[in-house]
């Protein structure tokens, strides 16, 4: 995966924006309208990976933080590879759940250039195979002999995923996975086989990745991957798009600051997706603000 790195013109140019603008602002309408008077446009639409939690966790929160500043925040929920050719022709503004240097590399590869990387917001990412704790093996070179055991099948996520892509490309070929059955529909199918299994006490191997609230609610743990067929830990990225920059200036500058670490990511997922058994997020990231007000201010300072 290249990684697309803010060109030093458009540094210096958010960097301007900001000292005129104010980066502190907390929005209004400008005499445009359309503009806030921190430089923004009003509008801002995010687009969101379906079934990848991590993504929905931060673009909920930043759908709080700016609705709070007077953004019309407008979340859209879409597959990978519609969210990156759709990054390139502004219809979305930005996407905060690019996993690089290896998830997302073949879009990256194929859009990067027209995209704006603002930089990793976590380092702790990393895709995984994991299967129930007391499974009885422990790595990856051991599930082919034992595939009986976990009843032939591997179950996975959406198929235009990037997990799934590694997954058919590199570690079933690697590892001598081919006679298993690989299963792929999507997130919440695969989360309900696994909560099924662990509820059971069955054996099963899932495709995951970390950081992901199943290593809270369930027993499980990763087989290793003596081959590295998985990659190393990646970071996850925001990318906006095409016009993002100059859309945005003040955003453009908040975002490429953000950081939250897998310590704070994990408490919101987990009030989000564990302990919450609606869709409504909203009172539930208002509540989780309020416990980490001054981490939330500072985005945003």
């Amino acid at each position: 995966m290249k990684k697309s790195i803010l060109t030093g013109a458009f540094a210096l140019s958010a960097a301007s924006a900001l000292i005129l603008t104010g980066c502190a602002s907390d929005g209004g309408a400008s005499a445009e309208g359309d503009n806030l008077d921190n430089g923004d446009r009003k509008d801002v639409t995010i687009a969101v990976f379906n079934g990848w939690d991590e993504g929905v966790a931060a673009s909920e929160l930043w759908n709080a933080i700016l609705t709070e500043k007077g953004y019309d925040v407008e979340l859209e929920y879409a597959d990978v590879a519609p969210v990156y050719q759709g990054l390139t022709d502004d219809d979305y503004d930005v996407v905060l759940d690019t996993w690089l240097p290896i998830t997302h590399a073949d879009y990256m590869d194929e859009y990067g250039d027209e995209l704006n990387d603002l930089g990793a917001w976590n380092d702790d990412a990393a895709l995984t195979i994991a299967v129930n704790a007391d499974a009885p093996i422990d790595s990856l070179d051991e599930l082919a002999a034992n595939a009986d055991l976990f009843d032939n099948r591997l179950v996975g996520i959406e198929p235009g995923s990037g997990l799934n892509g590694v997954t058919t490309d590199t570690v079933i070929p690697t590892y001598g996975l081919e006679d298993m059955e690989y299963l792929t529909s999507s997130t919440p199918a695969m989360l309900a086989e696994l909560k099924a299994a662990t509820d059971a006490g069955e054996n099963i191997a899932v495709t995951l990745w970390s950081p992901h609230w199943a290593y809270d609610a369930f027993p499980i743990k990763n087989l290793e991957d003596p081959e590295g067929t998985l990659g190393d830990a990646e970071s996850i990225h925001t990318v906006g798009g095409k016009s993002f920059p100059e859309n945005f200036p003040t955003l453009s500058g908040w975002l490429s600051d953000f950081k939250m670490d897998t310590e704070k990511l994990s408490s919101l997922e987990n009030a989000m997706f564990n302990e919450n058994d609606t869709d409504d997020y909203g009172p539930i990231v208002e509540q989780w603000i309020a416990d980490n007000q001054e981490y939330v201010d500072s985005l945003t300072s």
